[in-house]
């Protein structure tokens, strides 16, 4: 597998939210995790310094991912599509008491900064979540990564995923809440 394309402006990147499942096959799948509760399933990939997040609870499904400009992405079941500029929430709700909320933030972090949280997180990843680092991709010392930390409470999913971009020495933050709560 070849070494995710880091060198691109956060800008450009985009957050999409889709209700249905999206195919392995269109994405670079760095780490994955299964997490099952009795109430829903997830699956969750870390693609490069992006990430995919699949919920399904019987028929219903919803997709968070964070991707590239040139990726191709299907148009069906799209719900919302932005792209990282500042600082956003946003939230939905979906048939059967299924909501959704997210917010992102963009960091620009000093070098030294930029260090501390990646040996924070690294740190922390050794207990849970999943760490994924870059260091053929690394600029100026400075490794790309991706952490996505993740909890499973029987009807909600929590999810914080960080995505580092050294180049531009900034750091992407997410946090999103799936309920299934009736």
């Amino acid at each position: 597998m070849e070494a995710p394309n880091t060198n691109i402006a956060v800008s450009e990147l985009t957050f999409s939210l889709y209700q249905r499942p999206l195919h392995p096959e269109l994405f670079d799948i760095y780490s994955r995790r299964l997490v099952k509760t009795e109430k829903y399933e997830a699956t969750i990939w870390a693609t490069g310094c992006s990430h995919v997040v699949q919920v399904s609870s019987q028929d219903l499904w919803l997709a968070e991912l964070i991707s590239l400009p040139a990726q191709l992405l299907p148009k069906r079941g799209l719900i919302e599509r932005f792209q990282f500029r500042g600082q956003r929430s946003h939230k939905c709700t979906l048939s059967r008491g299924l909501s959704y909320m997210t917010d992102f933030q963009i960091e620009k972090m000093s070098p030294n900064l930029y260090r501390k949280s990646h040996m924070d997180l690294e740190r922390f990843a050794r207990n849970r979540g999943m760490f994924v680092r870059f260091p053929k991709m690394a600029v100026g010392g400075l490794e790309p990564f991706s952490y996505i930390d993740f909890e499973a409470r029987p009807e909600e999913l929590h999810l914080h995923a960080f995505h580092a971009f050294p180049d531009q020495v900034t750091i992407i933050k997410t946090q999103s809440l799936v309920d299934f709560h009736s």
